[in-house]
């Protein structure tokens, strides 16, 4: 399966001169998507992952061009000093799935921590313009909704995801000081719920796990009664707003939401994979896990207006190609019991 991206309104490969880019985190689910987009604009693309949860085989298919490179690499230390200088450099480097996240929660908070202080080092020596991936986790257990970017949120600081939200709030106010006192250029988005192909199978997302344990006839299981909602973004609309921001000038400054406003509750979401994918499984409920936020919905005012943008793959043709990838590539005997679905 292929994946082919376009940015309506963004300046095409002809007009542009080609660019060195740095993705940090590049083997992963959204960055490797980034790479591919990247490199099919004609751009040299480094990419920068210590395959913590990201996968060789996510970008196997660019290594064969001379665009790419692939270098083993923990962003808590300096960047080799071997890699060129870049004009972009995009920051996706971080677990973003709470059984990840929460496995090594101390080199969760530093990825975000140290991970932010080289690239923005980085992104200065080299006169860079950098985009930093932040997440809706930052605005915790809303008790706004929808939330907009001026939104504080509802953070526990010392919970068991404070790691993640905590980390990557930290994050966002090292990028902004930065820019303010260093002179560089930073895009930030808040990444909402986004699925599609390249999940990994345990990746304990709820979307990636209903569809395998759909798959496998086994049973879904849904944290609290269900009626927690989310919106889902498929990742070909996520990266188009991505790429969008990344190229947006000097008006559009500090964080943008991006993800699909459209809510379902997740037991509403559980029925609909069963019923896609022809399944024999069956619903199980556990308690909800402390702190899982009740509702998430973004508002995405400032990306319509500032960026042209709003979601176009709605969740049911989402969920097709997403159902198609697994289908094809779930390895027949892998063990799905004890990994169940979070409601991130």
């Amino acid at each position: 399966m292929s994946f082919v991206y376009s940015a309506p309104g963004v300046t095409r490969d002809a007009d542009v001169r080609p660019k060195n880019i740095l993705v940090t985190g590049g083997a992963g689910f959204l960055g490797s998507h980034l790479c591919d987009l990247l490199v099919a604009r004609g751009h040299k693309v480094y990419c920068v992952d210590n395959f913590h949860t990201g996968s060789g085989a996510n970008v196997a298919g660019l290594e064969a061009t001379n665009r790419f490179r692939l270098v083993d690499h923990d962003v808590q230390l300096v960047l080799p000093e071997d890699l060129p200088r870049f004009d972009e450099i995009y920051n996706f480097a971080c677990p973003a799935s709470p059984p990840h996240y929460q496995s090594d929660p101390v080199r969760t908070a530093m990825v975000n921590a140290l991970g932010a202080w080289n690239v923005l080092r980085r992104a200065e020596a080299d006169g860079a313009r950098v985009f930093h991936a932040s997440t809706s986790e930052v605005y915790g257990d809303p008790e706004v909704h929808p939330q907009p970017e001026s939104y504080y949120g509802n953070v526990n600081p010392v919970g068991p995801r404070s790691c993640y939200d905590e980390g990557k709030r930290f994050a966002e106010t090292l990028f902004t000081d930065y820019a303010r006192t260093h002179g560089i250029v930073v895009k930030m988005v808040r990444i909402f719920n986004t699925y599609g192909p390249r999940m990994r199978p345990d990746d304990g997302r709820v979307v990636s796990n209903f569809i395998v344990q759909a798959l496998r006839n086994e049973p879904l299981t849904i944290y609290g009664d269900g009626a927690q909602t989310r919106s889902f973004c498929y990742v070909t609309d996520l990266l188009r707003g991505v790429d969008l921001l990344m190229q947006s000038g000097g008006e559009v400054e500090g964080p943008v939401n991006l993800g699909n406003p459209a809510e379902i509750p997740v037991g509403e979401l559980a029925a609909m994979v069963i019923d896609m994918v022809g399944s024999r499984s069956k619903i199980v409920r556990l308690p909800l896990p402390i702190n899982d936020p009740k509702r998430r919905r973004p508002d995405i005012s400032r990306a319509m207006d500032l960026l042209g943008w709003q979601p176009e793959v709605d969740l049911k043709r989402g969920l097709e190609k997403t159902i198609e990838y697994f289908a094809d590539r779930l390895p027949k005997d892998m063990p799905t019991e004890g990994v169940t679905a979070v409601t991130a």
